[in-house]
């Protein structure tokens, strides 16, 4: 691993003040299995979280201090989508996913060669890290003396004071013609126009930042949580801090990514919920932390 340079990004964590606030999709354009529903008021103490998503910078920092290898290193490929593919890792491709074939199983894919082998993070090193699993996520936490947010905790911090709103910043996907956050536009899978400025990952800290000081919260890459995914969670859920289920066999994701689509994903506002295996790695999925108290 070579020296790490320093990106001159604040990775301080942002206070976010105890409150309360109401839980879940008050528009009904959620998707039915994902279980935004029903409404529900949620009471949280106050947290500190990072105000971006971890960028691949500070998870080379994390790697060189610990000598982790994350699980798409161990199991040697990772899921890069097909228009995203460096050029030089035409022959690493091992297959599709049948369900999504825009999705390519990428052999030596992985945080450190984000688009396949032939790409390094050193020519990104302010985008997010990807290609990280929930467990990766997890072993990073535990050498920064963080956590990941809580599902409640990040909705609650991605509202950024705001109540009852679709995006960070209100309702509107362009309230002012200027492109708010990063998602997949034009033609859904084949065809991007990146009007956004980004036709993959874009720096963590682009766009300006919700009301809490906090940046991406939706677009550019998904965001792991702490909580168990469950359809059925929110009309059980406890009022006070809920930490999720107890148990299940996914974790919760937030924010959408660059590859959301209104037609196929419409999944870049505030409300919205997905979800993948403790142990799965893809090229647009990433995190970001809570101190843990004391």
């Amino acid at each position: 691993m070579p020296e790490v340079r320093a990106v001159g990004l604040d990775y301080s964590h942002v206070g976010v003040p105890a409150g309360s606030f109401q839980m879940g999709d008050p528009f009904g354009e959620g998707y039915p299995g994902d279980g935004e529903l029903h409404l529900h008021e949620v009471d949280l103490d106050a947290f500190a979280i990072s105000p971006t998503t971890v960028t691949n910078e500070r998870f080379a920092r994390f790697v060189v201090d610990t000598g982790y290898r994350t699980t798409a290193e161990v199991e040697g490929s990772s899921a890069v989508f097909h228009t995203a593919l460096c050029p030089d890792a035409a022959d690493a491709v091992a297959g599709r996913v049948r369900s999504a074939p825009w999705w390519l199983d990428v052999r030596g894919a992985d945080w450190a060669h984000p688009t396949g082998p032939g790409s390094t993070w050193q020519d990104v090193p302010d985008h997010p890290v990807v290609h990280v699993s929930w467990d990766d996520a997890m072993a990073f936490c535990h050498w920064e003396g963080s956590r990941l947010p809580t599902e409640a905790e990040w909705e609650y911090a991605a509202r950024g004071g705001l109540h009852a709103k679709r995006y960070p910043w209100g309702d509107e996907l362009e309230p002012d013609g200027t492109p708010r956050l990063n998602i997949f536009r034009g033609r859904f899978p084949v065809e991007n126009t990146a009007t956004d400025g980004y036709s993959t990952t874009a720096p963590v800290d682009a766009f300006e930042p919700n009301g809490f000081g906090l940046f991406n919260m939706t677009g550019n890459v998904w965001e792991w949580c702490l909580d168990w995914f469950d359809p059925r969670a929110y009309p059980r859920s406890p009022r006070r801090n809920p930490a999720g289920p107890p148990h299940g066999s996914e974790k919760v994701t937030r924010g959408g990514s660059y590859l959301c689509h209104v037609s196929y994903c419409f999944r870049y506002r505030v409300a919205a919920r997905s979800r993948n295996t403790p142990d799965s790695s893809t090229g647009n999925c990433g995190f970001r932390t809570v101190l843990v108290d004391g």
